[in-house]
């Protein structure tokens, strides 16, 4: 009778005959990883060796303190991190898209139109209020500092008068005034002297209470027909419709009759000026 194959045996047998290769593969590997890491280390000591001028500062003629690029370079990519805060707190981002939100409550849509397309807007709309800002800055600050006119320092005090400036004229004097009374600080003598740290919290505070004054605005006429739908349907005993599905048709068509785009877009653009 024949002797039947070993399946176990033939298995160990392949094992053992690719356990040689293994070990020699992994020997290799072991050290391809340590030339790879020999050789990202060189550099390295070279630049020990010979020291990194690129992230030298070196004082400026007039006080200041100059940087070199890669220094800058890094501060800018660091700053980045800042601009959505910054885009949200100190431009007219927040009032806009608030009133875009509550317009969309009031109409009655979920979803309609989409977040995406709100904040989109907003962020364009966003940038053509801003525009004399931003070139107010590009021209006052960044122009002078890219030319090597300015210090940086200088270029962003240069370029926070015009942010300043805005957040100033859309600001409250009861909310600037909450804040300093909380700081405790000294008492200021002029529009000059409000520090970022309490102007920016007075302007978000600001154009809350704004953009909640033009939602209630927007609400007045579309609360109006949801009511005579809700009373039309109670009237005629159809308890069990929703008066919201009924009345989105004629607030839709009300807010075309009347341009209503044009009209909330128009007087958002026209309550930064």
């Amino acid at each position: 009778m024949a002797a039947q194959p070993n399946p176990q045996g033939t298995r160990f047998g392949h094992a053992s005959r690719l356990r040689p290769w293994t070990a020699g593969a992994a020997s290799l590997l072991r050290s391809g990883r340590f030339w790879l890491l020999l050789l990202l280390c060189l550099p390295l000591a070279a630049s020990a060796q010979q020291g990194i001028p690129a992230l030298n500062s070196t004082p400026a003629p007039g006080g200041g303190t100059n940087y070199t690029l890669p220094i800058q370079t890094m501060l800018l990519l660091t700053s980045l991190s800042f601009i959505p805060a910054a885009l949200l707190m100190m431009t007219c981002f927040t009032r806009i898209v608030i009133v875009l939100s509550l317009l969309r409550q009031a109409l009655g849509t979920q979803s309609t139109p989409p977040t995406q397309v709100l904040v989109g807007l907003s962020l364009f709309l966003t940038f053509f209020v801003m525009g004399p800002v931003f070139d107010r800055i590009y021209t006052d600050a960044y122009q002078p500092f890219s030319e090597n006119k300015i210090q940086m320092m200088e270029a962003l005090d240069k370029g926070a008068a015009p942010l300043k400036e805005f957040m100033l004229k859309q600001t409250r004097q009861s909310d600037l005034a909450l804040y300093v009374k909380l700081s405790r600080g000294p008492e200021l003598q002029g529009p000059e002297d409000v520090p970022l740290r309490l102007l920016i919290p007075a302007f978000v505070t600001s154009e809350l209470k704004t953009a909640f004054q033009i939602g209630f605005a927007i609400f007045i006429p579309f609360l109006i027909i949801d009511m005579v739908v809700a009373s039309i349907l109670m009237s005629m005993g159809m308890m069990m419709m929703s008066p919201a599905i009924v009345s989105l048709p004629f607030k839709l068509m009300l807010f075309v009759l009347v341009d209503g785009w044009q009209l909330l877009i128009g007087s958002l653009a026209q309550s930064f000026y």
